[in-house]
Parts: structure tokens; C-alpha cells; sequence
């Protein structure tokens, strides 16, 4: 009986534990569950070559990628820093130009692949303040024009790959994926031998210590430095092992509300939320964990001057409802030019997209997943007991179908407008009668509150 009654007593004091701990995770998310979109920030030095080497356009990839693509040599990338001096850069404009475009959080790349920091960091001198003529922390001023303008902020960092700090680990890529250098054949049998890496100044330190010297102590200033930290958003763990993700995790104490993402080391390190990139997942893929899907304005990430394949304002609003309705958050990447602006074609979807959200932002903020069946006609977001349907194609018969809700209906309105609308049922089916056009091209929202919770 003593032993039964021991079991007992440990289960119970594990499943109290367990509901303690998913009460502080539902603490922690909360707002980033409410807030539904975010803007990242892909920025540093390879925004200077933006894209190009010795005259070639990189063959794959973003432009945050072109020393390991096109096999830069080290002394010859960091020369690039001398030409980075971001004079106009203004941090107040960027949080502002985020805010007014609905966001809610931003999170911006602290240190890339290419292990040049934005801050002034005691681990290394290929920073802002050592390596450029610009000489000034760049997160200072971001982290105060969010603390302004109420929005989170939250950092990317590059936990295992690091091009330029020696001992950190560099993902293979053939040099076809570069520009057409003649040698490609013997740089290729270099980076196979090599581990990935292309130079060997790469190599004159080991991984651990690259962890042990840089990385660690890197991620301890910027849990210290820089007040609330919202988010840490690790990426590629390349060659990363269980060890030295432990070290950096441990970090996170130091921010007790801290929120991060599935990439530190997979699949011990699980995270927070998981991060779909560059797609938007079926209702199949979702397995109930919290999730983001982060996205480029065109195809690339860090700044090419030559990428002019932008997404209209018309898809990016629409991907974020289709991410809201499936109770995902978007996360909508802007590459700042060497000389720290966001490119024209991103403010002026930035603006647009601010526009949709100014009218229609209560159908995305703190919503939850659609509860019915899916629909052709567009997507349906939820709060309690409200259903926001967004109507993406407008029933050329003036009658919109809702399968499945059986609440009764208490008032049908237009988000944006003082228009309410009637409605009927045939089967299982509500019927609203939208009599009249769409108020908006890319997706009017009609709002349905009902008897008791969806």
C-alpha cells in the first residue's frame, strides 16, 4: 500500500508540474498568439555586394547567403564591412513603418550565417562597432523606438553556422550555386574534405570553441544588454550538437519570458513554435503545436538589388488571413539596403497592407483557427463567439454559403462599414445575403456574432 500510495503521490506531483509548466507556456505565448503578424529583418554586410560577385548575380539563394555561395574568402568578405555605414538608418521609421502596417512584433537577424553581429559585441570584432565606419550599435536604438511604439522585439541568431568567426561550422554548398568560377571543381573537393568550409581561416579554431568563445557569450549580451527580449529565433543547426545546445538554452534564464523557436538543435530542442519557411501549411500538416510561417516580400531575404519579383499587397494580406484561419502567425521579411533603408517597393506594401489591416485587423488579432469545414470562397478566423469570414471571391450570385454552423445567429455585419446583413438556413448551412459588392478587392470581411461559444 505504501509503494501504491508512493506511485500516487509521484504521479500527481508529475501532472502538477506539468500543468504548471503549460500554464507558463500559455503565459508566455499569449501574445504572440494574439498577435498574428510580425515583421523580420534580414540585415548586415552582405547587403553591400547585394547579391552580386565579380560581376555575377548569385546563381541560388538569398542575398544573405552569397559569401558561402560564391565562396568569398574570409579577409576578402570582411573588407565589405568597410563599405557598410548605414547613415540612414532610422529606427524609429522602421518600428513605425511596421506598426502602421499592423504588425505586432518585430524580429530582427542580431548576427547571420556570415557571424557579422549588429551589436557591439566583447566576443568578437566583426561587428558594427569594430569592423565599419559606422561604428554604433544598431539594436540600441530599435530596441528603444519598440519600447516606444509598443512593439516586441525579438532576435535572429545564427546558434552553428558562422562563416567568419573561426570553429563555426559552415553548410556545404557546391560552387555552382555561386557565380562561374573556373576552379569550381577543385573549390568543390575543397569544401567536401572540408567539412563545408572554403577558407582555412575558417578552420583555425574547433567547433566548441567557436561555441564556447562567440556563441554563448554572444547570446548572453543580448539577453543582458537590451531589456525585454520577446523572441530568440535560432537558425540552421549545422553540425550543432546536444552539448552546445545545451549551453545556449541555458542562456535563456536569463530571460525567464523568453519565447523561441523548433531551430536550435532538432528534435531534442523542440522549442516554443515550429517554422515553416517560404510556405503556408495544409490543415494536414498541423500537428496542434504553435506555429509561424516566415516569408520574403519577393525571393530573397538579405537585400539583392536586382530581385524585383515582389508578391503583390493582395497576396501577402490574403496569406496572412489564410495563416490566421489555420491559427499560425506571419512573419514578413523587409531587407534593408546597405545604407539603411527598407527598399521603395516595401514600403509601399508595407503601407498597403496597413491599409486592409486598419479596417479589417479585428479579423486577424487574437483570433483562432476556423472551426467549420473549408470554404472556396475565401477563409473564416474566430473569437468565442464570433466568426470573421473573409471573402476573397465574391458569390457572383449575391448568396454566401457558411457550411456547418449551427449557433444561432445574432447580427451579420461589414467590418468597415455600419451595413448588416440578413441570412438564412438550408440544411446545415448558413446563407447570408450579401446584397451589394465587395468593399474591398482583396478580401471583404463579414462579421457573424452568435449564441453561445464556437
Amino acid at each position: 500500500m505504501k509503494k501504491m500510495a508512493c506511485l500516487l503521490t509521484m504521479l500527481i506531483t508529475v501532472q502538477s508540474l506539468m500543468a504548471q509548466n503549460n500554464t507558463s507556456n500559455d503565459a508566455r505565448m499569449k501574445w504572440w498568439r494574439e498577435a498574428r503578424f510580425g515583421m523580420f529583418i534580414h540585415w548586415g554586410v552582405y547587403a553591400v555586394p547585394a547579391g552580386t560577385y565579380k560581376g555575377f548575380p548569385m546563381a541560388r539563394g538569398g542575398g544573405e547567403w552569397i559569401m558561402n555561395r560564391s565562396k568569398i574568402p574570409v579577409a576578402e568578405y570582411q573588407a565589405y564591412a568597410k563599405q557598410f555605414n548605414p547613415v540612414k538608418y532610422n529606427a524609429e521609421e522602421w518600428v513605425k513603418m511596421a506598426k502602421d502596417a499592423g504588425m505586432k512584433y518585430i524580429v530582427i537577424t542580431a548576427k547571420h550565417h556570415d557571424g557579422f553581429a549588429l551589436f557591439n559585441s566583447k566576443a568578437s570584432k566583426w561587428d558594427i562597432t569594430d569592423a565599419t565606419p559606422y561604428g554604433k550599435d544598431l539594436l540600441t536604438p530599435l530596441v528603444a523606438a519598440c519600447k516606444k511604439h509598443g512593439i516586441k522585439l525579438g532576435f535572429y541568431y545564427s546558434q552553428a553556422q558562422d562563416w567568419n568567426n573561426p570553429g563555426g561550422s559552415v553548410a556545404r554548398k557546391e560552387m555552382r550555386e555561386g557565380w562561374p568560377n573556373p576552379d569550381s571543381a577543385k573549390v568543390d573537393a575543397y569544401t567536401k574534405a572540408n567539412n563545408g568550409h572554403f577558407d582555412p581561416a575558417q578552420m583555425t579554431q574547433t567547433f566548441d570553441q567557436y561555441i564556447d568563445n562567440v556563441a554563448v557569450p554572444q547570446v548572453k549580451e543580448l539577453l543582458t544588454n537590451y531589456g525585454e527580449v520577446a523572441v530568440l529565433w535560432w537558425d540552421t543547426p549545422t553540425n550543432m550538437t546536444d552539448d552546445a545546445a545545451t549551453k545556449l538554452q541555458a542562456q535563456l534564464k536569463l530571460q525567464p519570458n523568453i519565447i523561441t523557436n523548433d531551430r536550435l538543435k532538432r528534435p531534442n530542442f523542440q522549442g516554443d513554435y515550429k517554422t515553416p519557411e517560404q510556405k503556408i501549411p495544409n490543415l494536414s500538416e498541423l500537428d496542434g503545436r504553435d506555429w509561424e510561417t516566415c516569408m520574403t516580400m519577393n525571393g530573397t531575404w538579405g537585400f539583392k538589388s536586382y530581385d524585383h519579383n515582389w508578391k503583390s499587397v493582395s497576396t501577402m494580406v490574403r496569406n496572412l488571413v489564410d495563416i490566421a484561419s489555420k491559427g499560425g502567425n506571419y512573419l514578413l521579411n523587409v531587407g534593408p539596403t546597405a545604407e539603411g533603408e527598407f527598399p521603395a517597393e516595401s514600403i509601399q506594401r508595407l503601407k498597403g497592407i496597413g491599409e486592409w489591416m486598419k479596417v479589417n485587423g479585428e479579423a486577424i488579432y487574437g483570433t483562432k483557427g476556423n472551426p467549420l469545414k473549408p470554404v472556396q470562397w475565401g477563409r473564416i478566423t474566430r473569437k468565442q463567439n464570433t466568426l470573421y469570414l473573409a471573402v476573397f471571391e465574391w458569390p457572383a450570385n449575391g448568396k454566401l454559403e457558411v457550411p456547418g454552423l449551427k449557433n444561432k445567429v445574432k447580427n451579420i455585419s461589414v467590418l468597415g462599414t455600419k451595413n448588416t446583413l440578413k441570412s438564412n438556413t438550408s440544411g446545415d448551412n448558413l446563407v447570408i445575403d450579401l446584397s451589394g459588392k465587395p468593399t474591398n478587392d482583396i478580401a471583404t470581411v463579414i462579421k457573424v456574432k452568435v449564441d453561445g461559444n464556437l
